[in-house]
């Protein structure tokens, strides 16, 4: 039983070849500048730079983190070379960057 007659498509090369020269010029675009994500740790970061900084309360709070979280984060940020300094005031902690602190 013979195969049914199917038409050719030209091949790629070939189609290059066919086409405007305008067509087929690589343009070099930059891609479009993206905004960075707000993380929670860029969050952590502007909670701290507050004035007064933050109560663990706060910071679990606004990050929807649990306390242990919380203070692990803190300690990321002092391995990162951020100045964590720790206040308390009226018997509530509170956590703040200390400022000039560029890491």
């Amino acid at each position: 039983m013979a195969l049914p007659f199917t038409a050719r498509t030209p091949t790629m090369a070939y189609q290059r070849m066919a086409r405007p020269a305008s067509q087929t010029a690589l343009e070099v675009v930059s891609p479009p500048a993206r905004e960075r994500p707000v993380t929670k740790q860029t969050q952590l970061i502007l909670l701290l730079q507050r004035e007064g900084g933050a109560s663990i309360a706060e910071l679990t709070a606004a990050l929807g983190w649990l306390p242990h979280t919380t203070r692990a984060a803190l300690t990321g940020l002092r391995k990162k070379g951020h100045m964590v300094v720790r206040t308390k005031t009226d018997g509530v902690t509170c956590y703040s960057i200390a400022s000039g602190d560029a890491a």
